[in-house]
């Protein structure tokens, strides 16, 4: 039988090879086919990790499922550190066959990789919703108390109702089973999600403000106090979407 050339090898590995192709491929000692052969060796690696994360995700969904519930909610938010800009949380009901293998803490995606897991998320979920608390109401509440009132709203703006909330590191005062989750963004699958559409969410904002309130480089660092943002407060200003109540914003009022 002729043996393959390279470019043939390539465009097999790249595709489905099956058991004996592979091992007729570990035979071959050329140069650029141990090249191809190491490659492809370290993405079914990889895969096989990313697959090993996301079950090792999923056991707080599994486990709740096997006590009867149906419509368990992720709930995250993002943006408590940040001097200007609203605190944005989301929720998210994933059905029980999902499966997004690199699903995880938004903080540990690329943009790239978050905005196309987001609309993943959004077109596959049982149900999704986002809740904003403003800059204003920040400095009213206090950023704890910001951060549960998003996710308040966040599960409240969903058109299914869940019968239990997965909750990153807090607690919220609904009557719905709940149990709270240290890091829980990188240890649940419906809270990562939830962390990811939260991200995406508020970074579109975030660039918006931008352009309605140019000097601060809000497209950049999303209102979190850079050496530019600082400059900015210090030659504009605080705007409207600025944390009053935040050092250093408070400085330059």
């Amino acid at each position: 039988m002729k043996r393959k050339t390279v470019s043939e090898i390539k465009e097999l590995l790249t595709g489905e090879p099956g058991e004996a192709d592979i091992l007729a491929i570990r035979k071959d000692s050329r140069k650029g086919v141990r090249k191809l052969l190491a490659a492809y060796d370290r993405t079914v690696e990889k895969e096989a990790r990313l697959a090993r994360q996301f079950t090792e995700m999923s056991v707080y969904e599994k486990d709740r499922r096997k006590n009867g519930y149906t419509a368990i909610a992720g709930v995250d938010e993002v943006g408590r550190g940040p001097l200007a800009g609203p605190v944005i949380a989301a929720s998210v009901i994933l059905p029980e066959d999902f499966y997004l293998p690199g699903l995880n803490d938004s903080k540990k995606l690329s943009e790239e990789k978050r905005e196309s897991y987001a609309e993943y998320i959004k077109t596959h979920a049982l149900a999704w919703g986002t809740g904003a608390v403003s800059a204003g109401e920040i400095d009213r509440l206090n950023i704890y108390q910001a951060s549960k009132l998003a996710m308040q709203r966040a599960v409240h703006s969903m058109e299914t109702d869940p019968d239990f909330l997965l909750v990153d590191a807090m607690e919220l005062p609904e009557n719905i089973p709940q149990t709270s989750l240290i890091k829980g963004d990188s240890r649940s699958i419906s809270i990562a999600a939830a962390s990811v559409i939260a991200k995406v969410k508020r970074d579109s904002c975030m660039k918006g403000l931008d352009s309605q309130y140019p000097g601060y480089a809000f497209g950049q660092n999303m209102g979190y106090g850079t050496r530019d943002h600082l400059a900015g407060l210090k030659n504009h200003g605080a705007t409207p979407e600025h944390r009053k109540t935040f050092a250093p914003v408070r400085e330059f009022l």
